[in-house]
């Protein structure tokens, strides 16, 4: 499995952070039921790791699949694996963490903000990115990056909202992903125009 996989017919990703298992379940419930099939769950806790493996429990029955995010030490990556994983995600870029998580079978989507950390991450061999923080690059700086890394697929990620997204899917980014605007149940709502845009 790859990210071509997991993003195919995808251009939203969701971001639970900071819920009680059973509350991060029913958020990611009406998601699905959204449209929105790609699921992060940030693994900083004991409990966020309790709130990933029950969405990935959840997630199994749909055939749909979760990855653990905010990894950045081979210590989560082995959690990630534990709780049923499928993918991990990381703010920044560390080979060693990416490696661990490959080892694992675990693709692993690591976090750029700079064309020297692009140029790295392309080095090394992956070509789907997280572009971080999203917010404070600015869809201008997506689109820079593509002209010498016409290869390189950004996910989008810090600080976006529903209304600022289109604007980073227009410059060139594969995907946006949503963390704290979903904490805004209006902007929750608002998710299907975006996916149907």
């Amino acid at each position: 499995m790859t990210f071509d996989d997991i993003f195919t017919g995808s251009k939203v990703m969701a971001i639970l952070r900071g819920m009680s298992p059973r509350e991060t379940v029913a958020v990611a419930g009406t998601l699905w039921d959204a449209g929105v099939t790609v699921l992060e769950i940030p693994i900083a806790t004991a409990v966020a790791v309790a709130s990933l493996r029950a969405v990935a429990d959840a997630a199994r029955e749909r055939g749909l699949r979760v990855g653990a995010g905010t990894v950045i030490t081979t210590e989560q990556v082995r959690a990630a694996a534990e709780a049923n994983a499928q993918y991990t995600v990381a703010p920044g870029l560390d080979l060693t963490v990416a490696e661990a998580s490959q080892t694992a079978g675990l693709p692993h989507l690591p976090g750029v903000g700079s064309a020297t950390e692009v140029q790295q991450a392309w080095l090394a061999g992956y070509r789907w990115l997280k572009a971080f923080p999203a917010a404070a690059l600015g869809p201008a700086w997506v689109n820079a990056l593509l002209g010498p890394f016409p290869d390189v697929r950004f996910v989008a990620t810090g600080g976006l909202s529903v209304s600022t997204a289109p604007g980073y899917l227009d410059a060139g980014a594969r995907v946006v992903a949503l963390g704290a605007a979903l904490a805004d149940p209006g902007q929750r709502d608002q998710i299907s125009r975006l996916l149907a845009a």
